[in-house]
């Protein structure tokens, strides 16, 4: 270890003084819970990376490109119930960041989280303890440990929108769900719930309520976008916004037309009140805020794999007051496929081949996000038909 202790110095010895820096680590924080050792890197802008562990000692190792860690960075929590201390060295841009660990058997995780809310750009690192790497052991070799719910918008007396020929959002969306279901029931260790099966009217506070019955560890629910112009099309994902954020025009609106649902179904209420107050009292600001970062993370995935059959409209994550995503302790996001208004991709969504795609990229995106989080390992799907 003493040699790495020297190439760890020669690099700040090595690094030039008119190095361009794209990124700076302006804090880093570490904290612990039950379950796990979490350190934050917080940044001034996103960053590429890499990780990976090493052994004997036990270590971390983080490298990330044209980036430094300013002095006035702060090792918070430091020394914790798992990482014993931070280094770091430079070379050629690259900030190297060794976390000496004095645990063995720790499950490692890490993403990023974009600026949001507020927040600065994140590099997130989890090392989890044994329990929680038992529970995860558990899910990779039993069946049926994961769910997701899949929430097919309207229903019933509810079309939804209507395109120019006549195709209805009710029977897209069911037909989309079916198929993401059928796609997510091929994995081991995951299983998929459908909030409505059938062209039924289910209100938007029953369909959290069958979510959280199913304890379901993320909800997806899938609908089609309406608006004058026809000449519009894409995907887009949004996630709920917290009490009080500013969301833009666009995501105002359609939050505004989806939470109307309820009122074709002869439901009344105040559609602001997206979770129950009983919640709210339990659930503490961390774990409100885990949840909306993973529902954050959980969108960008989606957005990412929409890209690759088509046009993204929005190629980021929105944020609104929806209803329907309002269990804050489940990652919920609301994907609008397409828009139904547009007469050609109208045409397209009534096609089962289409409706595929769209199922099979929702999927692809869903299952990214659950190996990203360390929620279940890498395996290669099996084509749904």
């Amino acid at each position: 270890m003493k040699s790495f202790g020297l190439i760890l110095w020669a690099w700040i010895i090595l690094m030039l003084p008119t190095q361009s820096w794209a990124v700076n680590v302006n804090a880093v924080r570490v904290s612990d819970t039950a379950e796990k050792s979490r350190i934050v890197f917080e940044l001034n802008h996103a960053v590429a990376y890499t990780i990976f562990r090493m052994h004997k000692p036990e270590r971390v190792v983080i490298d990330m490109k044209h980036t430094r860690l300013l002095k006035s960075a702060m090792h918070a929590g430091l020394p914790s119930a798992t990482i014993k201390r931070v280094r770091h060295g430079m070379h050629q841009g690259v900030l190297r960041v060794v976390l000496d660990l004095n645990q063995k058997n720790l499950f490692l995780r890490s993403f990023l989280l974009k600026k949001m809310q507020g927040k600065p750009d994140r590099l997130v690192i989890d090392l989890l303890r044994k329990k929680a790497t038992d529970e995860i052991n558990v899910v990779n070799k039993h069946q049926h440990q994961l769910v997701i719910a899949v929430d097919a918008g309207h229903g019933g007396q509810d079309p939804g929108a209507i395109g120019p020929h006549g195709l209805q959002e009710k029977k897209v969306t069911l037909a989309i769900a079916k198929k993401l279901v059928a796609m997510i029931n091929q994995q081991k260790g995951v299983r998929a719930i459908l909030t409505r099966k059938n062209d039924y009217f289910v209100g938007l506070k029953k369909r959290v309520r069958l979510a959280r019955q199913a304890h379901a560890d993320m909800m997806i629910s899938i609908h089609a976008d309406a608006v004058k112009t026809r000449n519009v099309k894409g995907s887009s994902v949004y996630t709920l916004a917290e009490r009080g954020a500013t969301a833009d025009k666009v995501a105002i609106a359609l939050a505004a037309k989806e939470n109307a649902a309820d009122e074709m179904g002869g439901i009344q209420h105040q559609h602001d009140e997206v979770e129950d107050p009983m919640l709210r009292n339990i659930l503490g600001d961390m774990a409100k805020r885990d949840s909306l970062n993973s529902s954050q993370i959980l969108a960008e995935n989606i957005i990412e794999s929409l890209k690759t059959i088509g046009n993204v409209k929005y190629s980021v994550p929105k944020r609104a007051r929806f209803v329907v995503l309002g269990a804050l302790e489940i990652p919920s996001v609301l994907v609008e496929v397409d828009f139904i208004s547009n007469p050609r991709q109208e045409r397209k969504l009534r096609t089962a081949s289409y409706q595929r795609k769209l199922a099979r990229a929702i999927f692809q995106g869903s299952q990214h996000f659950l190996q990203r989080m360390g929620m279940m390992v890498k395996t290669h799907d099996k084509k749904a038909s």
